[in-house]
C-alpha cells in the first residue's frame, strides 16, 4: 500500500456526512417547568439582595427618641427566651441605659409557637433591670408587618412619634422597608449576637431575608396591609 493510498483512507475517515449531525433532545416540559422554577427563584432572590442592599437604616437624624422598639423572635419550645430573642431584648435594654429613649415597646406575638413573644421578652427586661412601667407589650403581631404598624399604633396612641427600632442585623434591611412606609422618625439599631453564629447559619438567614423583602416588594406590601 502506498503512501498515498493510506493517506486517502486516512481522510476518508475524518470526513462526516453532513447529514449526520444529531440534534440534542429537546427539553420536555417537565424540566422546563423545573428551569423555569429555578430562574424566578433566582430572580427573587436577585431582587431582594438588590432591595436590602439599598434599603433605608433610618429617616432621622435624631439621637433621643419616644420609643425603643424591639422586635419580636420565637420563643424555644418550653416558652424560654432563644439566644437571638434575648440578644434583641438585651441590646433594647443597653440602649434604654444609655438614654435613647424611656420605654421599650416590645412586639410579637403567637407566631410560631404558643406563647406570646412580647410577653416572654417583657419577663427578659424585667430581669435585666427594666422598670414594669416602662414596658409597652404589643402582643397580636404575627409578622415584621404587623411588628410595625401595630407597634406605631401604640406609639398613636400616647402621642409619640419617634422611635429605635432593635432586630438582628440581618433582619433590619426588610424592616426599614416596612418601617420606612409608616408616619415615624425612625433609626435601625442592630442587635450583636450573644453567641458564635456559624457561617452557613448566616448565609441561610440571608437567604430567607432575600426572599421575605422580594415577597414584601411584590406581594405582601399590598395584601398584607395592617388595618388600625
Amino acid at each position: 500500500m502506498t503512501y498515498a493510498h493510506t493517506l486517502r483512507r486516512s481522510s476518508g475517515r475524518r470526513r462526516i456526512h453532513p447529514h449526520s449531525y444529531t440534534r440534542p433532545p429537546r427539553l420536555g416540559w417537565r424540566s422546563r417547568v423545573i428551569l423555569a422554577s429555578v430562574a424566578a427563584v433566582l430572580l427573587l432572590l436577585g431582587c431582594g439582595a438588590v432591595a436590602r442592599r439599598f434599603a433605608p437604616t433610618s429617616n432621622s437624624s435624631l439621637t433621643r427618641f419616644d420609643a425603643i422598639i424591639v422586635l419580636g423572635n420565637p420563643v424555644d419550645s418550653d416558652g424560654n427566651p432563644t439566644p437571638e430573642q434575648l440578644a434583641r431584648v438585651t441590646e433594647g435594654v443597653h440602649e434604654y441605659e444609655r438614654g435613647v429613649a424611656p420605654r421599650l415597646i416590645l412586639t410579637g406575638g403567637v407566631a410560631h409557637k404558643r406563647f406570646v413573644e412580647a410577653r416572654v421578652m417583657a419577663r427578659s427586661a424585667e430581669a435585666e433591670g427594666i422598670p414594669k412601667s416602662a414596658i409597652f407589650i404589643e402582643p397580636e403581631a404575627k409578622n415584621t408587618i404587623e411588628n410595625a404598624c401595630y407597634s406605631e399604633q401604640i406609639m398613636k396612641a400616647h402621642g409619640w412619634q419617634s422611635a429605635e427600632v432593635v432586630s438582628s442585623a440581618y433582619h433590619l434591611p426588610r424592616a426599614g422597608l416596612i418601617f420606612n412606609s409608616l408616619p415615624l422618625q425612625w433609626r435601625a439599631h442592630a442587635a450583636p449576637p450573644l453567641e458564635p453564629q456559624l457561617v452557613v447559619y448566616g448565609w441561610a438567614k440571608t437567604a430567607m431575608e432575600d426572599m421575605k423583602t422580594a415577597r414584601y416588594l411584590f406581594w405582601a406590601r399590598w395584601t398584607e396591609r395592617c388595618q388600625p
